[in-house]
C-alpha cells in the first residue's frame, strides 16, 4: 500500500532500462577480456564488479518500492518532452553517432567530437571554447595514454596514423 495516498506510485519501468542494460553490457564485457593480460582482467573486473553492484542495489530498491505499492513497472515517463529541452535526445544521438563512427575516424577524434557535443548540448551551447579545449585535452590525454604509451586495440583513424608517422620520423 503506498504511504502516501496524495502522490502516485513513482514509474520505475523506465528507471530500470539503463541497470538492465548495464548488467548484460558487463556480462559481455567481462566475456571478452579472458584473453587480455591479468593486470586488465583484475581492472575490468574491480570496475564491473561495482558496476554490478551498484545496479543489484538500485534492483533492491526499485523491489521494495514495487513490495510497497510505491512504484509500478510504468514506462510512461521513458520519453517526455523534457528530454528535448535538458538535451537526453541529443546525448543519446551523440552516443550513437560515436559508436557508429568510432571505427571510420578513430578513437581519438571520435572522442574529442563526443567529448565536444555532449558538453555542448549540456551546456546549452555556452562557453564553446572553454568546452573545446577540454575535450580536445582529455582526447589528447585518451591517446597518449592508450594509444602512444599502451599501444592498445582501439579504432586507429586519421589523427593516429598521422601521429604514428610524426614520431616515427621524430
Amino acid at each position: 500500500m503506498p504511504s502516501d495516498h496524495h502522490k502516485p506510485p513513482r514509474q520505475i519501468g523506465g528507471e530500470l532500462v539503463i541497470p538492465i542494460l548495464a548488467v548484460g553490457f558487463t556480462i559481455y564485457f567481462f566475456s571478452t577480456i579472458w584473453n587480455s593480460p591479468w593486470t586488465a582482467q583484475v581492472s575490468a573486473f574491480i570496475v564491473g564488479g561495482i558496476l554490478l553492484l551498484v545496479c543489484a542495489i538500485f534492483f533492491v530498491r526499485a523491489g521494495i518500492w514495487l513490495v510497497r505499492g510505491e512504484g509500478t513497472l510504468g514506462v510512461g515517463n521513458l520519453f517526455t518532452m523534457d528530454d528535448i529541452h535538458t538535451g537526453r535526445i541529443g546525448l543519446l544521438l551523440t552516443t550513437i553517432a560515436y559508436v557508429m563512427f568510432i571505427d571510420t575516424l578513430g578513437f581519438t577524434l571520435m572522442t574529442f567530437l563526443f567529448l565536444a557535443a555532449s558538453m555542448l548540448i549540456l551546456a546549452k551551447g555556452k562557453n564553446a571554447g572553454f568546452i573545446t579545449m577540454i575535450s580536445a585535452a582529455m582526447a589528447l590525454t585518451g591517446w597518449a595514454v592508450f594509444i602512444w604509451a599502451f599501444d592498445t586495440r582501439f579504432p586507429r583513424g586519421w589523427f593516429e596514423t598521422t601521429m604514428k608517422a610524426i614520431l616515427a620520423n621524430g
